[in-house]
This record gives C-alpha cells, structure tokens and sequence, in this order.
C-alpha cells in the first residue's frame, strides 16, 4: 500500500544537540571515543587475538565551556587467551590510542590511560551480555552531554522516529551551529503514534544564541 504522507509509527520524545566546542560540531569526549573505537576495530581485524567486544570511555576537562584538556582515555578489549596482559597494554596504546590522539595533542596534558583494568577480558559478547539493541543509547546519541529520549536507534527504519526523528533533529541543531546563529542548540520533538507531524517542540540555546530565538 502507498501512503500520501509517512506517520510516526510510535510515541516518542526525541533529541538532537550540536555544539561548536570542535568541527564536527559534537561533544569532544564523545567523539574521541567513536574515532578510538573506529581504530580498534580498523585494527583488530589485522590480529588473531583482539575480537570485536571493546569499549572505550573518555573523560574531558573544561573550562569556559570549552575543551582544555583530556583527562583520561578508559579502554577495555576482548582477547583470546594466549595473549599477556603487557601485550595487550602495548599493543592497544601503540595501535589504537596513540594514531587517534595525536590530533588532539594540545590537550593532552598529564593525561592518564587505563587498558583492560579488570586484568583479562575472555568471556565477551553475547557469552558475558546477553541482549543485541538498545543497550547504550546514550552513546549513540552525545555521551551524555545532550539529553536522550530514551529509545535506541539499530535496526529500526524511518517510521520509528526514535531514529530518523533523532537524525533529523541533529541534523537541524547542526545546521543552526554551523551557520553562527548558537554556540549550542539542542532541540526536542515530541510524536504521537499515527500523526505525520509532532505533537510539540522545544528549541534550547543555552544562552548561547547570537540572534533572538524566534528568528532562529
């Protein structure tokens, strides 16, 4: 059947946020942990002792609402059993931490790495968690500098706006920060189930505007 206009396919109160604090126009910290996480996976794929099960948490110090330093870099991997934990440190820090941080090195300042601090990480993926979506909604979004909804975004296509409506509202706050008019934006929209058009929405600059909001 084709429909004359796409419905929200559930209730839901989504977010998008940007600021301007670095040129992707996302929180720092939340963007070095996806380019860590891109790394090892880009780099893992090369061994027979690193598998896909890792995660990585990285902690930034501000000041006047802007990057100042990194703090720490937090990174845990799976491995198989062969492997000493020296290697494992070396290996993730010589491969993985040292290509990513090398664009940031201005801010890094004292800054502390942790690798695997539970020792050894053998028992991973679906053998030590059980469940497959919906997990780290948080870090799919801003690391917790922007709010959340609530619902994750994998395997779901454009009628669920937990994703499309969360990719269009960033989408939007980018464009907005992009263009001058805020230091940060964060928007809200709000669906109800079966309605092609939000039921409300919010715009939030933090102060941080440069134009008045209604014209924004």
């Amino acid at each position: 059947m084709v429909k004359n206009e796409l419905c929200a396919n559930d209730q839901g109160i989504v977010y998008g946020y940007a600021t301007n604090e670095i040129k992707e126009y996302m929180p720092l910290p939340l963007l070095v942990a996806h380019k860590l996480m891109k790394q090892y996976e880009d780099y893992r794929r090369t061994t027979n002792f690193f598998y896909a099960d890792a995660k990585c948490q990285v902690s930034v110090e501000y000041t006047n609402d802007k990057p100042s330093k990194i703090t720490t870099i937090l990174f845990s991997a799976s491995h198989n059993k062969t492997i000493t934990y020296e290697d494992i440190i070396t290996n993730i820090m010589t491969n993985v931490i040292l290509p990513v941080i090398k664009e940031y090195k201005k801010l890094i300042k004292n800054t502390e790495y942790i690798i695997n601090p539970s020792g050894r990480f053998t028992i991973w993926g679906s053998f030590g968690d059980s469940g497959c979506v919906g997990r780290k909604i948080v870090v799919d979004t801003y690391g917790g500098v922007g709010r959340v909804g609530g619902g994750c975004f994998s395997s779901k296509n454009a009628t669920k706006v937990d994703r499309s409506g969360t990719y269009y509202a960033r989408y939007v706050t980018k464009n907005i920060v992009a263009l001058g008019l805020a230091d940060r934006c964060e928007i809200q929209v709000a669906y109800g189930i079966r309605m092609s058009k939000p039921i409300s929405m919010d715009m939030n600059t933090f102060n941080t505007e440069k134009k008045p909001l209604k014209e924004i």
